[in-house]
């Protein structure tokens, strides 16, 4: 008796919502860049919920190009809260208005599709869902971002000689 074993559908990624993330992704980077000068290789702000200090967040700039930039985003400085503070590195197609993860804690670049299992057991479809932690995280920073008040009364000029 023969028996027939039903092999898994290959995973074939979903283009439209990568898409939609990476869009999303952009247009948030560049609210939360907004904050400080667009020219700075930096950008700091610092997360507040109420009057609880949550974390502060920094976005640097890695590498630029003609229509590309490669940024850093990074928590730091937050008293414990997080088990890992995230540490992604994100491609910005300024040509085609994306923003997509290309590496998570500078490890690795994030495979369009991993097969699975396979031996660090990363999932299928990792590129989706660490874009779309990104655009959590990011949404995140929108609500609770905040310049350091250092950094704003020097911006106001309270800070000058």
């Amino acid at each position: 008796m023969t028996e027939w074993v039903k092999r898994p559908k290959a995973y074939v990624p979903d283009l439209r919502q990568l898409g939609a993330l990476c869009d999303g992704n952009y247009q948030r980077l560049n609210k939360l860049r907004q904050l400080e000068s667009a020219d700075a290789a930096v950008c700091e702000f610092e997360l507040h919920r109420e009057h609880q200090y949550l974390g502060r967040v920094r976005i640097q700039v890695l590498q630029t190009a003609k229509y590309t930039e490669t940024l850093l985003l990074e928590q730091v400085h937050n008293s414990g809260r997080w088990l890992n503070n995230p540490q992604i590195t994100v491609r910005v197609y300024h040509d085609a208005l994306m923003a997509e993860v290309v590496s998570c804690y500078r490890q690795r670049q994030i495979a369009p599709v991993n097969d699975y299992p396979n031996r660090f057991m990363h999932h299928p479809d990792e590129k989706v869902q660490v874009n779309g932690f990104l655009a959590d995280w990011l949404d995140y920073c929108l609500r609770f971002g905040h310049l350091p008040l250092e950094h704003a009364a020097w911006s106001a000029g309270e800070g000058a000689d």
